[in-house]
Order: C-alpha cells, then sequence, then structure tokens
C-alpha cells in the first residue's frame, strides 16, 4: 500500500527530521511504501497549506496520507476541520496518524471489525482535533492576556516585532542580485525560506 507522509511545523525553529523518521519507520513496519514527504511550516490553523493541498492533489484513491499526530494536521475551526475531512474523503484516501491507535486499522482491508473501528477512529480524530484547536485557542489567549498585563503596568512597552533574520534576508538579496530573472518561487527554494519572506525581502530592498 502506498503512503505520503505529511510533515507541519508551525515555525522554522521546529525541525521536522524527527517527525520525518518516525514516520518512516512506521510506514516499514506497516509495509508501506512511501511515495513522498509533504514538509512545511506553517501555522496548522491555515487550511491552505501548499504542502498539504500539493499532497491532496498528487495522492490516489486507496492510498495513506500519514501523519505523526493529529494536531500537526489540524489546528483548524471547526468549519474548515470539516472542509479538510471531506477533502481526504472525497479523494479516497485512508487518514493514518502514527500517535492514534485505533487509525492503524486502516492500513489493513476493511472486514466488519474494520468499519466499527474506522467509526470509533473517526470518533477520536474529531475529539483530537477539537482538543487540538481549543490547545491553540488557550494559547492565544495567554499571550494576549500577557500583553495586556504588560501595557497595564507600563503604558509605554510595545512588543517586540519579529527580528529579522539576517543572514537569511541577505542570502535571498544576494540569489536575486545573482539571478535576477529567477523567480520568487526558485529563489525560496535556494535560500531555504517562504515565497512570503522573498517578497517581504524585495520589497524591504526597493523601499
Amino acid at each position: 500500500m502506498i503512503a505520503h507522509l505529511y510533515l507541519r511545523a508551525s515555525t522554522k525553529d521546529q525541525d521536522s527530521l524527527r517527525a520525518k523518521a518516525l514516520l518512516e519507520a512506521f510506514a516499514i513496519e506497516k509495509g508501506l511504501s512511501i511515495a513522498g514527504s509533504y514538509a512545511e511550516n506553517v501555522s496548522g490553523t491555515k487550511l491552505d497549506r501548499p504542502e498539504l493541498m500539493r499532497l491532496l492533489n498528487s495522492a490516489q484513491v486507496g492510498e495513506i496520507l500519514l501523519c505523526e499526530s493529529v494536531d500537526r494536521l489540524s489546528r483548524l475551526s471547526q468549519s474548515d476541520w470539516e472542509v479538510l475531512k471531506s477533502t481526504i474523503k472525497g479523494k479516497g484516501l485512508r487518514l493514518v496518524i502514527a500517535d492514534l491507535p485505533t487509525s492503524h486499522m486502516l492500513v489493513q482491508d476493511k472486514g466488519i471489525t474494520g468499519q466499527i473501528m474506522e467509526v470509533i477512529n473517526n470518533m477520536l480524530l474529531d475529539l483530537m482535533a477539537t482538543m487540538a484547536r481549543l490547545d491553540q485557542e488557550k494559547r492565544v489567549e495567554r499571550i494576549r492576556q500577557g500583553i495586556q498585563n504588560k501595557q497595564a503596568a507600563d503604558p509605554n512597552w510595545k512588543p517586540a516585532g519579529k527580528a529579522k533574520n539576517a543572514e537569511l534576508w541577505e542570502k535571498v538579496r544576494s540569489l536575486k542580485k545573482r539571478h535576477e530573472n529567477m523567480s520568487a518561487d526558485d529563489i525560496a527554494k535556494l535560500a531555504g525560506c517562504g515565497v512570503a519572506t522573498v517578497y517581504r525581502v524585495l520589497r524591504d530592498s526597493r523601499s
């Protein structure tokens, strides 16, 4: 059976290599053939993720979407989670989560037991997706309250913006200077960053 590995981290600081090794080991244990790995650094609260969309477009009916945990796949709102589930189901894919044992039944051909386990698995997926979303909302609320407390203690205090990655920005500028006709997508791939970062650097360079 064919598996497609999905790896997501919310920031560049969260390396997906560990998760990739875990999923590759899982696939070997289950006798799966890996068709490809799709890794990206993007928030799980966003439905429109380039690599996830690429995976969904590439995978064929009956193949597996393999992910480490539910929160790596979704911290989506309830409505967006329903859209993603419907998309996966519409493509005829089997969603297998490495740390959710009930989903491992989907690796095998279904019998009556498999059908029962699928119902239980779907309920657990919904529960874990909801928990992941609520955890995200709590985290955002704690940050908001922390900012409010600091502003109340010091009216002149302002949250520090994200510092520019000087080395990365210089790399993007250098690539653009050496290859003026290179597209932003290609520069992003060579620099190891998102295309949005490339656009920010180039816009900043023109200002």
